[in-house]
């Protein structure tokens, strides 16, 4: 009797086990880091989730190598935190944010994360003169000794180090200038636009060592998806996973098969989950060209990036936008202007929803 007994208690530990297991798979954004990798998409203009609201921008929750890390935060307050907590994410528990780059679209949510968490670290990259606060040596600008002192800046005794403030006073935002290994295994690429309208604009991207490959996560890609990835192979060759925004959202056809082709023959990306300014027609070019290396990444979806994503994947998200989406992201998109590079403007699009 005894050893029956055991042996049923041993079973239930066993089956008790084996449900914890299974649970690692479940698209809860608040995981333990003992559990799956995945990345967790909280802002975007496109989605089937009918609880959340769509609006033009980006914010991706990326949860991998032990850390929970936001990664942008949308272009509204409001719209990040009703899609935080339709998603019951903690933003009181993040290891640190990325802020890609300046445009408001993807920092427009920042006063809603500060007032969850004043406190966290937050990385952003360094401009001269940028939002996020910057500084420069003195020497940068000329000099003539032969003014009165009144005439001169500083009266002609400038500090050494000129420091310059920010949008956000009292956050916590360390700059990035050069890619940089921020923690074991994750590294910002930091990385200059030189396409017309951008030029001169800088962005980080977050790419993660993994055993499986270089994750990488990109917001607008305004340097070049192509180049983003490049710099990324040079952390490790094995391109695993991309998502994010690879601003093609405006490009011909003939710059999106070049894309695509490049990411799948050259770069040899396993996945790819697109999203935000990737563009419709970029979208189904990258589902012909990977196949079932595409990933839909609609707002919602919570994408696995371990060696097989489609272990973790909701496969009820698997087809290509339905005609709700397409409607949605083209009203969006009628009211946005990408091509423009002004600081913080301001882009209230239209909620479709």
């Amino acid at each position: 009797m005894q050893t029956a007994r055991l042996f049923v208690l041993a079973a239930a530990y066993g089956s008790a086990w084996l449900l914890s297991s299974c649970a690692i798979t479940s698209p809860t954004p608040t995981a333990s880091a003992a559990e799956a990798a995945r990345i967790t998409v909280l802002y975007d203009a496109f989605g089937k989730d009918a609880t959340l609201t769509k609006d033009w921008g980006y914010a991706v929750l990326v949860e991998i190598n032990g850390k929970r890390i936001l990664f942008d935060t949308g272009d509204d307050s409001a719209i990040l935190a009703r899609n935080v907590k339709a998603k019951a994410v903690d933003l009181t528990k993040l290891d640190f944010v990325v802020l890609s780059h300046r445009h408001s679209d993807h920092v427009g949510g920042l006063p809603y994360l500060l007032s969850a968490n004043p406190k966290v670290k937050i990385y952003a990259p360094k401009e001269g003169f940028g939002i996020f606060g910057s500084d420069l040596p003195s020497k940068f600008y000329r000099k003539d000794e032969s003014l009165p002192a009144e005439m001169r800046y500083y009266n002609g005794a400038p500090p050494e180090t000129m420091k310059f403030g920010t949008t956000f006073p009292g956050a916590n935002i360390q700059l990035i200038d050069k890619t940089t290994e921020v923690a074991p295994g994750i590294t910002l690429i930091a990385l200059v636009s030189d396409a017309p309208g951008t030029k001169e604009l800088k962005e980080l991207s977050l790419a993660i060592n993994t055993p499986d490959g270089i994750v990488l996560v990109v917001a607008c890609s305004h340097p070049g998806i192509e180049t983003i990835v490049a710099e990324a192979a040079k952390i490790n060759p094995h391109i695993h996973f991309v998502a994010g925004g690879f601003h093609l959202v405006v490009a011909q056809d003939p710059a999106i098969e070049k894309a695509a082709t490049t990411l799948h023959d050259t770069y040899k990306v396993d996945y790819i989950a697109p999203g935000h300014c990737t563009g419709e027609p970029t979208f189904a070019a990258l589902k012909r060209v990977f196949g079932d290396g595409y990933l839909y990444a609609g707002l919602g979806t919570t994408l696995g990036v371990s060696a097989n994503p489609r272990d973790t994947y909701d496969r009820r998200s698997a087809n290509v936008l339905d005609e709700s989406d397409l409607r949605s992201y083209r009203t969006l998109l009628a009211h946005s202007d990408d091509s423009s590079d002004s600081e913080l403007k301001e882009v209230r699009l239209a909620q479709t929803e």
